[in-house]
């Protein structure tokens, strides 16, 4: 049995985008981000921290977190289907939090939504959950019961341009809601997941 190759973290190349987009898709394939696809990584602020796990030449985790004065804000983190479990995640926040107390970072937060896992793993890293709404999703047969104010309306259509199409139906939307009328919103879309903000102090270990 061949040894598996040491995980190396280490800063994002602009030579790694191919497999970074590949990492994130298939990590976010069976989770409630399976539609948030990408087909060019995000280009990031100057004041970012954008890392990636490889063993070999396998890029098999990454994570991107901006920089905002003394608060970062992870807004992708994810490991390859085929290595999860092994630390690799954990791995890349340790790293993470090592560069954001370099620069004088205090805090640390990440939105995400409802799957067990994800919640379990942001968990055992220290974090805790705070702000919390609702994501619904309405499908083509579901926008009517959103109810959305006419699209002229909404858009200031007398003051556009005559050059601006009209857009004439939304087939379908992404809405915020309170959570407290969770349970009425599941009973009428079948897609509806709670997002969340978790947090946690930077100073404090991984």
């Amino acid at each position: 049995m061949t040894d598996m190759p040491p995980t190396e973290i280490r800063t994002y190349r602009t030579a790694d985008e191919e497999e970074w987009l590949r990492c994130r898709v298939l990590s976010f394939l069976h989770t409630a981000y399976h539609d948030d696809v990408v087909q060019t990584k995000p280009v990031r602020p100057a004041a970012s921290v954008e890392l990636v796990a490889v063993r070999g030449a396998t890029l098999v985790g990454i994570l991107d977190a901006e920089l905002d004065g003394d608060t970062a804000v992870i807004e992708t983190v994810a490991v390859h289907p085929d290595h999860q479990g092994r630390g690799v995640g954990g791995r890349l926040l340790s790293t993470l939090l090592d560069r954001l107390r370099e620069q004088g970072v205090r805090r640390l937060d990440a939105w995400t939504r409802d799957d067990p896992a994800t919640l379990a793993w942001y968990r055992s890293g220290g974090f805790t959950d705070h702000d919390h709404y609702l994501h619904v999703y309405a499908d083509h047969d579901e926008v009517a019961r959103l109810a959305l104010a006419p699209l002229d309306a909404r858009t200031h259509h007398a003051s556009r341009p005559a050059s601006v199409p009209k857009v004439t139906a939304v087939v379908r939307a992404l809405a915020h809601a309170d959570p407290a009328d969770e349970e009425g919103l599941r009973a009428e879309f079948r897609r509806v997941h709670l997002c969340r903000r978790f947090t946690r102090p930077v100073d404090t270990p991984g």
